[in-house]
This record gives C-alpha cells, sequence and structure tokens, in this order.
C-alpha cells in the first residue's frame, strides 16, 4: 500500500536510501536537490494547493512524494550485525519522539530501532518528518511482544538495559559491547515485565529541577555514550 511522506529531507533521504521505492514526488518548489536525487523517478510539478492537500496538515516545505509502505525489518536482522547497538521503545506513541529518536540512532550508528506493534506508535508520515528522513536509513523492527523481543537479544549476548530513574549513572557502565537500551513513554515508563527482563537498569543523571529527560534525548545520551566507549 502506498504512502505519502512529506518534506525536502523526508523526501531527498528516500529517493537516497532506496529502501522502499519511491512513485513518484510532488514538487510546487525549484528544489535542485530533488531532481539530482531523483535518479529514475518521476518528479511532478505541481501546485502548492496540491501539496497542501496530499500533505493532510503535515509541514512539507512544498514537497510531497508517494512511497511503498515502510519497510520494517526483524529483529534478527538488526541482531545480524557485528557489536550490535540498539534502541528499545517501550510504550512511544508521540509520532514526534519515535522521529527523534530515529534521527539519534542514525546519528550514533545504532543499528536499529525496536518497537511494538501494539500501544505504540509505527513510522508513520509524521515520524518519518520528524526524523530528517533518517528512517530511510535506520532498520526499525516492529516486535508483537517486547520482553520476548528482549529476551532475543539478550540469546545474541546483547546487554540490555531499561532506561530508568533510579538506576546506574551511564557513565559508570561499560557499553563498549554488544548492547541495548529500553525505554519507556514519559508517562508511564518502562513496564514492569520488561524492565524484569533486562539485565540491568541504567539512569542519566538529572542535575536540575526537571526529573527526566524526553524520551528522544535519553536515547540519543546512551546511544552517544556506547559510541563513545566504542572509540
Amino acid at each position: 500500500m502506498a504512502e505519502i511522506i512529506y518534506g525536502i529531507r523526508p523526501v531527498v533521504e528516500a529517493l537516497k536510501g532506496r529502501r522502499r521505492r519511491v512513485i513518484e514526488v510532488l514538487d510546487s518548489t525549484k528544489t535542485g536537490e530533488l531532481r539530482a536525487a531523483a535518479g529514475g523517478v518521476t518528479v511532478k510539478k505541481v501546485p502548492r494547493d496540491r501539496v497542501d492537500e496530499l500533505a493532510r496538515g503535515g509541514v512539507h516545505q512544498g514537497v510531497v512524494a508517494r512511497v511503498e509502505a515502510y519497510p520494517y525489518s526483524s529483529l534478527e536482522e538488526i541482531l545480524a550485525v557485528p557489536e550490535p547497538l540498539i534502541l528499545a521503545l517501550d510504550g512511544v506513541t508521540d509520532p514526534r519522539n519515535l522521529g527523534a529518536v530515529l534521527r539519534a540512532a542514525d546519528g550514533a550508528g545504532a543499528s536499529g530501532v525496536v518497537i511494538p506493534k501494539d500501544k505504540a506508535v509505527g513510522v508513520t508520515p509524521a515520524a518519518v518528518k520528524a526524523s530528517a528522513g533518517a528512517s530511510e536509513h535506520v532498520r526499525v523492527a516492529r516486535v508483537t511482544n517486547l520482553r520476548r523481543a528482549v529476551d532475543g537479544m539478550k540469546a545474541a549476548n546483547v546487554w540490555v538495559y531499561a532506561a530508568e530513574a533510579a538506576g546506574t549513572d551511564y557513565a559508570k557502565l561499560d557499553l563498549a559491547g554488544p548492547a541495548a537500551f529500553v525505554l519507556g513513554s514519559e508517562g508511564r515508563g518502562v513496564r514492569r515485565l520488561v524492565r524484569e527482563a533486562c539485565d540491568g537498569i541504567v539512569s542519566v543523571p538529572m542535575l536540575g529541577a526537571v526529573s527526566s529527560l524526553n524520551v528522544s534525548v535519553a536515547a540519543a545520551v546512551l546511544a552517544y555514550e556506547a559510541r563513545r566507549q566504542r572509540g
């Protein structure tokens, strides 16, 4: 099933990434970067109101693309790389948060992001936009049961940490080997059964008045620390 993604960067990255087929690009601007990245994909010049209509209120910068449905990966594909670095999200429902996590995962060179199929947001057009197109490069596995996914990561010799306030300071952990971080929604956090399946609890110390970070910021801090320790 085809869907619409919007925004210059998401569309350009979809064209560059080639992970899913871009059927056509509809452009109400004169953005040369689109045509340079298009290859054999049709770029149609259309009125801005047509782009407005297709984007359905999204901030589109005058550009939309009709693309195939998002190509989710399997957990096994994410685990197949040497020294996996994984971000797993438990109950994150805001596409902007998911998009920001995908952007952080791409920047830190993470192997992939794991999300549940139920009671959580998928890689929607809004998430693609929030990721600035990182969604078109980062592998995302959508699993039926996150606890079983944690068990699968551990069976693959990945150390799995739940991100919670009362955990070990992330700077004091050895994160140089295969590692995964499970982060929950801001309201509920990581569910108990998922947390209990993890190898340990990791926290980012908060030195100010606010008690927690946005999930995408916490994901970025943890992923970049793991990357730093790998050298």
